[in-house]
């Protein structure tokens, strides 16, 4: 079973203190690799970069970082792709992102799937590919056919693996599967998990994305109010249970959206008591 943690690039030398501290913390779930979320520009892809290296060259943690190709160019992504073979990373997550605010080019490459072919071609199976897999399908899709075949586009052009957008319903996962396999697709796809933490930020990050938080989830988290300590007692009983049955149900692992945070997610790995030596 892979266990995997994502984590952003901070935006101040305290938060990439409290970076360094968290990803140390849970280097003790034994996880797979670390990935690092890619800024579309400036000095937010500088920090992606940093973050990147430091996780590399420190956590005795492969590092994998998140590549866009939106807005970008081959020659840029060819350089990128350069640098982190020098560094002795071996796996990359390939996603096709969103165009920055202000920028009308959407660059040389528009689709994950070319991005995926474009780094096959030039780095054979140096880098193993992570895509991003919708079991509740992309808010931007035309319809859930198109989503899948987007997918399977993807899955085609030499994705190895798969990481889903966060979910709360193991059921549209389990559809999702089904539907791979009808057409083919024998990839790995780990399940992306959201802790709880923060019912207001959760709201907004799933507006956006179009994860679906069940009503009866939203009506139950709308109830604690201030009550911090209580909503975040409830989402770890509710994402424990999830993960539990994705695990249950044949998942081959889990990828925490850490959120630079290190309790939620330890707390979510006591839960399943698949080791009990963590040591804090």
């Amino acid at each position: 079973m892979q266990i995997s943690c994502e984590f952003f690039p901070p935006k101040t030398d305290d938060g990439a203190a409290k970076l360094r501290a968290n990803w140390q913390a849970l280097k003790a779930i034994n996880p797979a690799y670390f990935s690092v979320t890619y800024g579309a520009g400036g000095s937010t892809q500088e920090r992606s970069f940093s973050t990147v290296s430091e996780i590399q060259r420190d956590s005795g943690v492969p590092a994998a970082p998140h590549l866009s190709c939106i807005g970008s160019t081959r020659k840029h992504i060819r350089t990128i792709l350069g640098d982190y073979k020098t560094q002795g990373i071996h796996r990359i997550v390939a996603l096709r992102g969103d165009l920055p605010s202000g920028m009308g080019d959407p660059g040389e490459l528009r689709y994950a799937n070319e991005l995926v072919e474009f780094i096959r071609s030039e780095t054979g199976h140096w880098f193993h590919i992570e895509v991003a897999a919708y079991p509740e399908f992309h808010p931007q899709a035309a319809s859930a056919k198109a989503d899948l075949a987007a997918f399977q586009r993807k899955v085609e052009a030499g994705a190895d693996g798969a990481i889903t957008q966060y979910f709360y319903n193991v059921d549209s996962y389990l559809r999702f599967m089904n539907d791979c396999l009808d057409r083919g697709i024998h990839i790995p796809i780990v399940p992306g998990i959201m802790p709880i933490t923060n019912y207001t930020q959760l709201a907004r990050f799933s507006d956006a994305s179009g994860a679906e938080i069940p009503r009866w989830m939203r009506k139950r988290l709308e109830t604690f109010g201030d009550d911090m300590e209580g909503l975040r007692s409830f989402g770890l009983d509710v994402v424990g249970e999830l993960c539990q049955q994705l695990l249950e149900a044949g998942a081959p692992g889990l990828h925490f959206y850490s959120m630079n945070q290190v309790e939620p997610t330890l707390s979510l790995w006591r839960g399943l008591n698949l080791r009990q030596d963590i040591e804090m």
